[in-house]
């Protein structure tokens, strides 16, 4: 009688759960011994990866940066598959790097780099800080008691405050710490993109030091992000990747108990999908967002049966998902001579807010060309600004937008901005309302930890003695993506580097591995 293979099923075909298909695959010898394939719920492979087009030019809807080249296995790919380079127009964001970018205030003040460099220093001092890059052994003791970042910057600001004794020529003092205080909250809004959390408050303080970066500089991908994915991809086989395949329920066995059908064991995990159908597996690899798992450990979601261990479902509960939008708009031609600047955007307290601009803008730091000369611009929205600008019609997001630069460039173009400037499209991702994803990507909030992340990374069951002879199958449930990596979340090369781990995992199990 000839054994089955055993049955792995990956559920997701984002960067994560292609990543352990295509290490799966292509090691040798393993494809022959494994009964592979992947079930995605959406119609499209990527996941958080979504590229597209919007006038003309390459777009990115999700995932945009490869964050440092030095190391980065996203890289690697991206330059062996010749994804570096292309003759099409793309969201290179050229003007973070090559033009001056040009800071201004709600009221159209615009603020010379003299005054704006010390709160810029200010702060990238004090991250450095965060990440334990420029603590002496004296400080540590201080830093302590600080338990988020959003705290311990602003107790950064107001040291700066009280060591500051120079002023500023035409601004007074009140009028100088607004303005700077406006200045320091645009760079916390450009770390809340950074990290997805709603507030800089939610951020646990003392996991900020795990986090890793590669070295190098921070690219895109000029043919798309979605060429890597497809290149991960390229190797499978026609069919081993199903689309429109939604799981509603995942029933595995924590213990020694199994299904029998004809008297034989049925494979440990039954997964049940959104149409009905039925799959048995010996092993699964799950890679659904942090946001979906929080929503599936709900007492009404059933989506695990039995629940998931409590160490899981707490860790799971601990750590924070948020949710990042992007909205790009497309202008109207603009006359010879004139180019949209690179924009960083000060916002009053409420007592000096322009009633004009929406409050949903209000903590988006930039507005500027994709690339050096496009005519589309795009701009980044966190939290709950950016499940308002979900919920928006497409006019009362350009009206809000237009209202915006009318005020700010007030004072930089003699005609008005707003004819100048006018916004004929808009296209935005939305993230957070997606049922497949329910946000964007992971952080460690207050309370949590980065052992919650290594926790949501352990398979189940939990196996309490490899020789008892009442164990039940092991490694039924894998967990990868950016939320299960102790030091690179909330990055695709955190997703990639879970993937491969997973992968590595089974081929260990089945004694194939090739690392």
């Amino acid at each position: 009688m000839v054994s089955k293979k055993p049955k792995v099923v990956i559920i997701g075909a984002g960067m994560a759960g292609l990543t352990a298909a295509n290490k799966l695959y292509t090691t040798a010898g393993c494809k022959d011994l494994l009964d592979l394939c992947v079930v995605e719920g959406g119609n499209r492979i990527g996941g958080r990866i979504n590229t597209s087009e919007f006038g003309g030019d390459r777009i990115e809807m999700g995932a945009t940066w490869i964050h440092g080249i030095a190391g980065s296995p996203v890289y690697k790919i991206a330059q062996d598959i010749n994804s570096l380079q292309s003759e099409q127009p793309w969201e290179c964001m050229d003007g973070l790097l090559e033009t001056e970018a040009i800071t201004v205030a709600e009221d159209g003040y615009v603020l010379d780099s003299s005054f704006v460099e010390p709160i810029s220093n200010l702060f990238n001092e004090l991250m450095n800080i965060s990440q334990r890059k420029l603590v002496t052994q004296n400080e540590i003791p201080k830093l302590s008691n600080v338990m988020s970042i959003g705290s311990f910057l602003r107790k950064g600001l107001d040291a700066y405050w009280d060591s500051d004794v120079d002023g500023v020529e035409g601004l007074d003092k009140q009028r100088k710490r607004s303005l700077e205080q406006g200045i320091f909250a645009m760079f916390e809004s450009i770390q809340r993109t950074y990290t997805s959390a709603n507030d800089l408050e939610m951020l646990d303080f003392n996991a900020e030091k795990e986090y890793c970066m590669f070295p190098g500089e921070e690219i895109t991908i000029a043919k798309g992000y979605l060429s890597v994915i497809e290149s991960l991809a390229s190797v499978l086989p026609p069919g081993l990747i199903q689309l429109g395949r939604k799981v509603t329920k995942i029933e595995w066995q924590p213990d020694e108990s199994l299904e029998i059908e004809n008297g034989n064991n049925k494979p440990p995990v039954k997964l049940h999908f959104a149409d009905g159908s039925i799959i048995y597996a010996d092993h699964v690899i799950v890679t659904v967002s942090l946001g979906v798992l929080k929503q599936g450990i709900r007492e009404d979601s059933g989506m695990f049966n039995p629940p998931l261990s409590s160490f899981k479902t707490e860790a799971i509960t601990r750590l924070g998902f948020g949710v990042v939008n992007k909205v790009f708009l497309k202008l109207t031609p603009i006359p010879d001579g004139i180019k949209f600047p690179y924009l960083q955007m000060v916002f009053h307290n409420e007592s000096e807010q322009n009633p004009k601009i929406p409050w949903w803008m209000r903590r988006t730091a930039n507005l500027c060309p994709i690339y050096g000369n496009s005519n589309v611009l795009i701009s980044w929205f966190v939290g709950k600004e950016a499940l308002e600008v979900e919920t928006l019609g497409d006019e009362e997001i350009i009206d809000g937008f237009s209202k915006t630069i009318s005020s700010l460039l007030i004072n930089s173009h003699s005609d008005d901005a707003q004819s100048i400037f006018k916004v004929e499209k808009v296209l935005k991702s939305q993230w957070g309302n997606d049922p497949l994803f329910l946000g964007s990507y992971s952080y460690v909030a207050i309370d949590s930890s980065g052992d919650d992340l290594d926790a949501l990374a352990e398979p189940l069951p939990k196996m309490t003695s490899i020789h008892s002879n009442i164990s039940p199958p092991p490694l039924q449930i894998l967990f990868a993506g950016e939320a299960t990596h102790r030091t690179h979340y909330s990055t695709t090369h955190g997703a990639y580097f879970s993937g491969i781990r997973e992968a590595n995992r089974l081929l260990q199990h089945y004694h194939c591995i090739d690392i």
